[in-house]
Formats: C-alpha cells, structure tokens, sequence
C-alpha cells in the first residue's frame, strides 16, 4: 500500500548527515586556516584536535537533528523555536568537549613568545577567566554554529513542503478540470438523446416503422460509438466527422427533404485531434435553429481549413434568420463548447458565431493544431 507524502520524512537520514559533515568539515579547514594565517606552532597537533571536536560535533549535530525531524510538519514556528531551543543544551555539550580538548588533554603551547604563557591555562590564569566564563564564551560560539545548520535543514524542509503541496495542488487542479471536463461532455449525450427519441415517438405515431428502424439502428451506432471514447481523451477529426454523420443520417430520417449535408475538410487535417463531440451541439444547434424552422430544403456545411497554426472547423447552415438571442436555447448549446473549450484549451481556443445577413448562421471553433503539417 502506498504511503502519505505527509508521513515521508522532509529530509533523509542520507542528506542530513550529508550537510552535517560538509558544515563540520567546513568548520575545522577554516579553523585551520586561522591558524596558519596567525602562524600558531604545532599546527599538525592542533589540526588533530579539530577532528576530534569535529567529530563530536558530527555526533552532536546528528542529535539535534533527530530532534529536530520530530518535530516535521509541524508549524513553520514550532520548528525554529526547536531548532534555537535544541542548539542550547549542544552547544555546552561541544564547548565541554573543546574544553576537555585544547585544555585539559595534554596541554600544548599555543604561542612562540614564553613570556605570553607556555599554555591556554597560563593566559586564562593571566586574564582571570574562570571555567564556566570559559564554556560559556566556547558555547556562544557553537550555538550560532549549530543554528547556522538547524536554520539550513528547516529551509531545506519547508522547501520540500512546499513541493509537495504545490505538486498536490496541481493534482487536485487536474482533478478538478478531468471532472469538469467528463461533466460538460456528458451533457451532450442526454441532451441529444432527448430529441431523437422525441423524433422517434414521432415516427411511430405517425406510422412510419422503416424510418423509425432506420432511426433506432442509427442511434445504436451513434451511442456504440460516442461512448466508447474517453471523455478526457481527443479523437481524430475523422472520427469527430463520422460521428457527426451519424447523428445527420438520425436527423434525415426526420426531415428527408428538407436536410441536406455537405463535408468539406482536406484530407491532410482528418488526422488532427479535437474534443471529442465538441461539434455536436454546433451541429445540433444547425438542425434546431436552421432545418427544423425552414419549410425549403437547408445546407449544413461541416467544413476544416488550417490558418497558420490553428485549425479553424465551421459548422454553417444557410437557414432562415432568426434572433441571435434565441441561437443555441436555453440548454446547453454554445455555452457548453465554450466552457469545453476553456477547461480544456484556456485561451489558445475560442467559439465565435456569426448570423448571415439573409439567413443562416456560421458557428466557428479555431483550436491550436495538434501536429505538424506539411506544407
């Protein structure tokens, strides 16, 4: 079973020792260096000795750091406070271990001038520093130290948190437009479902068996096809164009004399990919508002044609004039291609419609091609 993001750890075991070594590693070459550049004696010796408090403060660190990953995805607040609070009780821990070190263990001389003290316990009995003013001035030392680390370990993991919630955000976005999406598709179906089998009650009433077969194993192949597809998948303008075919030999069955159909797409673009039924209610709108009100035969044209990197597909129809308020009902019409179009293109896709001064309407998508085209 697959495990929350939320309970993963912010930052492995690996990456944290990682950065805990790199800062200590850090801290005993610049010390080093120091040292050269003021020239102390017995440089091997002492850069010995700052391994050694190096590796305790590996040690240390590695204890602040489990501390510091229990408190992992709480507040942004609770884990500074952790982090400045953890490094106080490390930080007399290293300073103790400094101490035992460079005073206690084996003291050197730190000078090549015998009158300034043979030892650090010389110029600390000189400057009258006592023990405990000794430790404190070390820890102040590694405390800033070890909340230099603590500080790069909470970035290191807010960042993560960050991530992952950006990452869930665009999941749930996804999500959300996948379900738009399916939503706005499947409104086409039961809409267009409606009609026909208002048409198909028609049929039978008025005596018409053939038709009406005719009508029901075309509006079988219609649904074995439409439904086959996944609504968040594209299909290919020749598909979307047989469907449409489909649907228009349903409607002639309606208005034999009156509807007549014309296709004109260049074969080089039935390979591109579109919505799938995102013609449909343009198609639909066409027989509603152009064939079914007309009393003379009407043409609906399907037609495609490539304007430099968007493909333009008009569904135009040569019927009466109507009001541009009543084109595309109460339904869901136009407004569900828009909304398809903006869910599933954003801005790189639009709708526009045009009434034909005399009659007829021209419905016009223009959607980003989906491949390249020889030219």
């Amino acid at each position: 079973m697959e495990k929350f993001p939320s309970r993963n750890p912010l930052i492995g075991h690996q990456l944290a020792l990682l950065t805990i070594i790199g800062f200590w590693a850090f801290y005993a070459l610049i010390l080093s260096l120091r040292a050269a550049l003021l020239d102390f004696p017995a440089q091997a010796v002492l850069f010995e000795r700052r391994l050694m408090v190096a590796l305790v403060g590996v040690l240390v660190t590695w204890i602040l750091y489990v501390g510091l990953r229990m408190g992992d995805r709480q507040s942004l607040g609770f884990r500074v406070s952790v982090a400045f609070i953890g490094a106080i009780p490390c930080a007399m821990i290293l300073a103790s271990a400094n101490f035992y070190i460079f005073n206690l263990y084996d003291p050197i001389s730190l000078f090549k001038d015998p009158s300034v003290g043979r030892t650090i316990e010389d110029l600390k009995a000189q400057l009258g520093l006592s023990f405990w003013q000794e430790i404190a001035d070390i820890s102040v030392t590694h405390y800033f130290f070890l909340i230099a680390w603590s500080s790069l370990y909470v970035a290191i993991g807010y960042a993560r948190e960050v991530r992952e919630a950006e990452r869930k955000t665009s999941r749930f976005a996804q999500a959300a437009q996948d379900a738009e999406l399916r939503s706005l598709r499947y409104q086409v179906n039961p809409h267009f479902l409606f009609n026909t089998l208002n048409s198909l009650s028609s049929l039978v009433m008025t005596g018409k068996p053939k038709e009406a077969e005719t009508m029901i194993q075309n509006l079988s192949n219609f649904y074995r096809t439409s439904l086959s597809s996944d609504p968040l998948e594209d299909v290919t303008l020749e598909e979307e164009v047989e469907l449409q075919r489909l649907y228009l030999e349903i409607e002639s069955v309606r208005y034999p004399k009156r509807l007549k159909v014309s296709i004109d797409i260049p074969d080089e673009l039935m390979g591109q990919h579109v919505p799938a039924l995102i013609l449909q209610p343009l198609v639909e709108n066409a027989i509603k508002y152009g064939v079914s009100r007309s009393t003379r035969p009407v043409e609906i044209i399907i037609s495609a044609k490539r304007d430099n990197d968007v493909l333009i597909l008009s569904v135009i129809d040569d019927g009466e004039a109507v009001d541009s308020d009543q084109v595309g009902g109460n339904g869901i019409g136009l407004a569900n291609v828009r909304d398809r179009l903006e869910a599933r293109y954003r801005s790189a896709a639009r709708l526009d419609t045009q009434m034909v001064h005399g009659g007829g309407f021209i419905a016009m998508l223009t959607l980003p091609l989906s491949r390249r085209i020889a030219v």
